[in-house]
């Protein structure tokens, strides 16, 4: 009951993704994408943020919890000594709770995954940084969003409908691991004066305190 109520206080910043925050990302992907991984090999990543179309953000605390550097010591020593991954990871002191990706293609932001850490679900880190991917967007003169999610994932399509995206298709057996169907989702015009409107209501109905940086 103690370590929900710290965990319900933690604060953090939403920023763009850096290089050093690679191995974290890579492992947040696989935890929350295990069957359709987003990226591999692990150079993807490294490649994908420095492509110019692309752009990707990182929700993060600045410092690592006490537990997640006792696991990580617990990694055998001949590989935090040779692997990259390990000792990129064990240098970082911040500690990364979420990431999302999106492409620009032509007036189109199509959100490619936003994704948290199993352990800090339900604390409203996706919704803030599906506000950020959104506002990003914006700033980037995108006309709609747009984004496919698994058709049983009710939870999350019920998140991107508060936010303004309406079911526009679906493409039948789209998830390879077990034929699931994607649903394809569009916000109308975000430079509208009433999605704007919308969404700064939705920013201001929200309690968990972040920041942007």
């Amino acid at each position: 009951m103690l370590k929900s109520q710290l965990m319900q206080q933690v604060s953090y910043l939403i920023r763009p993704m850096k290089d050093k925050d690679i191995p974290q990302v890579a492992d947040i992907d696989r935890e929350a994408f295990p069957a359709e991984s987003l990226f591999r090999p692990y150079a993807s990543y490294s490649q994908e943020i420095h492509n110019s179309l692309a752009r990707y953000i990182v929700a993060c605390t600045e410092e690592k919890p006490e537990s997640d550097r006792e696991d990580r010591k617990k990694t055998p020593w001949i590989k935090r000594l040779f692997g990259r991954r390990e000792r990129e990871y064990l240098h970082n002191t911040e500690f990364v709770l979420g990431f999302a990706g999106l492409w620009i293609m032509l007036n189109e932001a199509h959100i490619i995954a936003i994704a948290v850490r199993n352990d800090y679900r339900r604390m409203g880190i996706g919704e803030a940084l599906l506000i950020s991917v959104i506002e990003l967007a914006t700033r980037l003169n995108a006309n709609v969003v747009t984004l496919e999610v698994r058709a049983s994932n009710k939870v999350a399509q019920a998140l991107y409908d508060r936010y303004g995206f309406h079911v526009v298709g679906r493409r039948p057996r789209y998830y390879s691991d077990n034929d699931e169907d994607a649903v394809l989702m569009s916000t109308d015009s975000i430079s509208s004066a009433s999605f704007q409107a919308q969404l700064r209501k939705l920013k201001q109905s929200r309690r968990q305190p972040h920041q942007h940086g």
